[in-house]
C-alpha cells in the first residue's frame, strides 16, 4: 500500500472468488451514503456487474427490499431507493461521446446519491474528482480478481482504513 496525503492513496487486494468480491461489496457497502461515487473500472468479465450487484443488493434489504438488479448495460442507468438513499448504477460501455453523460443526469446524482458507475472513462471531465476508483481485474486463478483501490483527497479516509482491516485480517 502506498500513501501520498498529496496525490491521494491506493490499494490492492486479490479476492479469490465471486462469492468473496459480493462480500466485500456488502461491507463496503454499509460504509458509504449520498453523495458516495465509485468509479468501476476493468476489462468485461472482471467483476465490475458483480460488485455493484451485490452492493445494491444489500443496501435494499437493509429496508426489507428484494428486486432484480439488472446489468444497466442497455438503460444506460437503473436507480433504486433504499430508504433514504438514492442509488444510481450506471453502466455507460455504449456511449460514445461526453456530452451524452451530461443528459442521463448524473452530474446531480453524484451530489445527491451513492452512485456506481460501470466504464467511467466515458465520464471524461464529468469525472467526479471526489471518487473513490476500484480498478478490477484478472488475476492467476479462474474466479480470482485483482481489484485496486485509489482516490484523492481526505473524504475516503474511513474506506482507506477499511480496506487495510481487509487485507490485514486476509494475511
Amino acid at each position: 500500500m502506498k500513501d501520498d496525503p498529496d496525490a491521494g492513496w491506493s490499494a490492492s487486494l486479490t479476492l479469490d472468488s465471486a462469492d468473496e468480491t459480493a462480500a466485500l461489496a456488502v461491507a463496503l457497502g454499509e460504509l458509504l451514503g449520498p453523495g458516495d461515487t465509485l468509479l468501476l473500472s476493468g476489462p468485461i468479465g472482471a467483476g465490475k456487474s458483480h460488485f455493484a450487484r451485490a452492493l445494491i443488493r444489500s443496501r435494499l434489504a437493509e429496508h426489507g427490499l428484494a428486486e432484480d438488479i439488472p446489468s444497466p448495460t442497455f438503460t444506460l442507468v437503473q436507480t433504486y431507493q433504499a430508504g433514504d438513499l438514492e442509488i444510481w448504477h450506471a453502466d455507460l460501455y455504449r456511449l460514445t461521446m461526453v456530452d451524452e453523460v451530461v443528459e442521463l443526469g448524473l452530474a446531480d446524482a453524484f451530489q445527491t446519491a451513492l452512485c456506481l458507475v460501470e466504464w467511467p472513462d466515458r465520464l471524461g471531465h464529468e469525472a467526479p474528482g471526489n471518487a473513490l476508483h476500484l480498478d478490477f481485474a484478472l488475476a492467476d486463478a479462474e474466479d480470482a480478481r485483482r481489484l485496486t483501490f485509489s482516490a484523492k483527497g481526505g473524504k475516503w479516509h474511513r474506506i482507506r482504513a477499511f480496506v487495510e482491516e481487509f487485507h490485514d485480517a486476509r494475511r
